[in-house]
């Protein structure tokens, strides 16, 4: 089996990682894309101990999967990602395979933030909670990303040369 790369993008709720995957993936062939929030959709929507463990065991097994199949080289997942502590439960329940792991976290300025979030219809309870996310991201040793004042494209684009200068 061919080595693979597993991206993981991580940023606060509005910064941007669903569009900026949704053409990301579109530029590498055999690629994946996974967006953590999928495994979250649900009504009424529950953040509770066991929905969180549903919720993780269901991200692992499908990057494993796509980890597994042959036909792709590239993963992509976008989540929160906002603390250590969550990236190092996905990636320790990976399985082994020959592969390199890219971390990202996209951020952007506060006022860019809630633009896109007014912009979006977002509620003041999750403005208030994405913005107190933001500073997060600095400390995670992850690739940072700005996306202030950029399309969804000209973040992909910008992080698609950061993968190919390593690949």
């Amino acid at each position: 089996m061919a080595p693979k790369t597993l991206i993981l993008i991580g940023g606060t709720m509005g910064v941007g990682k669903t569009t900026t995957c949704r053409e990301l993936y579109r530029m590498f062939d055999r690629s994946l894309w996974l967006d953590g929030d999928w495994c979250w959709t649900m009504h009424p929507w529950s953040f509770s101990g066991r929905n969180r463990q549903m919720v993780m065991e269901n991200i692992v097994f499908l990057l494993n999967n796509f980890l597994r199949n042959d036909e792709f080289e590239i993963v992509f997942f976008d989540w929160v990602l906002h603390e250590r502590a969550i990236i190092d439960e996905v990636e320790a329940g990976l399985i082994p395979c020959d592969r390199e792991t890219r971390r990202f976290s996209l951020i952007c300025s506060e006022e860019e933030l809630l633009r896109r979030m007014k912009s979006d219809h977002r509620s003041e309870e999750d403005m208030r909670r994405s913005l107190a996310r933001l500073p997060l991201y600095a400390h995670l040793g992850t690739e940072l990303v700005d996306t202030t004042g950029r399309t969804p494209t000209e973040t992909a684009e910008e992080v698609r040369d950061l993968i190919l200068q390593t690949r």
